[in-house]
């Protein structure tokens, strides 16, 4: 007995009894390697052709005993015409996959019809000559094939209307091979009962995969509109971080320059002024970026006096003990309101005054931005406002804003009650 190496042990077989099972885990992979959706659609697709290539199976098992008492012309007939059908319902069937708003194949649907109704005639004359009464369950056989190929884009309605057609034409056929009318009416009654509920639960697997496909593609525009919400959330983010801060850089640069330029003290406090608001929008832009930025009303309140009296706008602020006591949901939102203000007044305006006003308006947080820049602005909202009132939307409060007389007013109302 020859002892077995390692190289023995893990070299796959190329040949032998069982040397084929290799193939398995790749036919695993390849199953797995495909969605939920499409192994559905696979499924259903091969359900649907492998029953109509068994169409001519049937048909020459029905017909078999007969042959012997047939005449020379029969089978060939009956097999040629049979595949035919067969072939133009595959095609059919291949077609409706494909696009199947389109509805059936018209040539392909009259090849079928055509090729059936001489795979009925061929039957029924072979079947003539013996005792074996296999013409109706041939006519029952190819309208099932046929109903089945066009279940794939008809709807429920006609395919039950061809499953009667079908009864109507079986019974026909077992009348026309002698058979009394009583017992006619109860084959093509029953033929037709069957064609029904087989066409109708195919029907049934095509409306599934349907229902699957349409999940599958509402899924995709969820994430698309996820992926799109959330730029716009960051967009929004970081225009309002951004706006206030660069504004704020660049009014305290052109102060300092001007002490410089005059040789008055306090240039070096506004530029160390400068470096900490540089080193708070850096970090503000990555709280921004991870989606976890909280927003301090009092702190904003603060720094926007802080910011206009810099660039020699006067302000008030009052509210200032109400916003400490405001929950932590309101201030988020109204310190984006804040900061969206302030920038409109050192960028869009030239005001003189500002005055910044917090009140409790019964059950609702109200913050009214008031200054005298109106001539200097306009109606129309930019994507600052525009995102600081989707903002508040989604707090369930609103946002107002435009000329007042001589003063631009911009209000912010936000309940108190505002969910998380």
């Amino acid at each position: 007995m020859v002892p077995l190496g390692p190289a023995a042990l893990t070299r796959p077989a190329s040949g032998g009894r069982y040397g084929s099972m290799g193939a398995v885990p790749t036919v695993a992979r390849w199953w797995s390697s495909r969605t939920d959706p499409q192994r559905i659609d696979l499924y259903t697709r091969s359900s649907y052709y492998s029953t109509l290539v068994f169409v001519p199976v049937l048909l020459l098992f029905a017909v078999a005993p007969n042959w012997v008492a047939a005449s020379t012309w029969q089978p060939p007939v009956l097999l040629g015409s049979s595949v035919v059908t067969t072939a133009a319902c595959l095609l059919l069937t291949r077609r409706g996959f494909c696009d199947r708003s389109a509805g059936p194949d018209r040539p392909a649907l009259l090849v079928a019809l055509v090729a059936g109704l001489v795979t009925v005639l061929a039957a029924l004359a072979a079947t003539a000559a013996g005792p074996a009464p296999a013409a109706p369950f041939v006519a029952g056989l190819v309208g099932a094939a046929v109903l089945l190929a066009l279940s794939v884009t008809v709807p429920t309605r006609p395919l039950v209307a061809g499953a009667a057609v079908t009864g109507v034409l079986a019974g026909a056929v077992a009348y026309a091979e002698g058979g009394p009318p009583a017992a006619a009416v109860v084959v093509g009654a029953s033929i037709g009962v069957a064609v029904g509920f087989f066409v109708t639960a195919f029907r049934f697997s095509v409306w599934i995969l349907d229902v699957v496909l349409e999940m599958e593609r509402s899924r995709g525009v969820q994430a698309q509109l996820a992926v799109a919400e959330e730029r716009l959330r960051f967009a929004r983010d970081l225009h309002d971080v951004m706006g206030r801060n660069l504004s704020a850089i660049a009014v305290k640069s052109q102060l300092a320059a001007e002490l410089v330029r005059r040789g008055r003290g306090g240039a070096a406090e506004e530029l160390a002024d400068i470096s900490r608001v540089a080193e708070e929008s850096l970090r503000e832009v990555r709280d921004v970026v991870r989606g976890y930025r909280r927003t301090d009303l009092p702190g904003e309140l603060a720094g926007a006096r802080s910011v206009l009296r810099a660039a020699g706008v006067g302000v008030t602020v009052t509210g200032e003990e109400e916003a400490v006591a405001l929950p932590e949901q309101v201030q988020a939102a109204l310190g984006w309101v804040v900061r969206e203000a302030v920038t409109n007044v050192l960028r869009h305006s030239r005001a003189s005054w500002c005055s910044v006003e917090l009140r409790a308006v019964g059950g609702d947080a109200e913050l009214r931005v008031a200054n005298d820049g109106a001539p200097g602005t306009g109606t129309t909202w930019g994507n600052g406002l525009t995102g600081l009132a989707e903002r508040l939307a989604a707090a369930g409060g609103g946002l107002s804003a435009g000329p007042d007389g001589d003063r631009f007013v911009l209000a912010a109302t936000v309940p108190v009650g505002v969910p998380a």
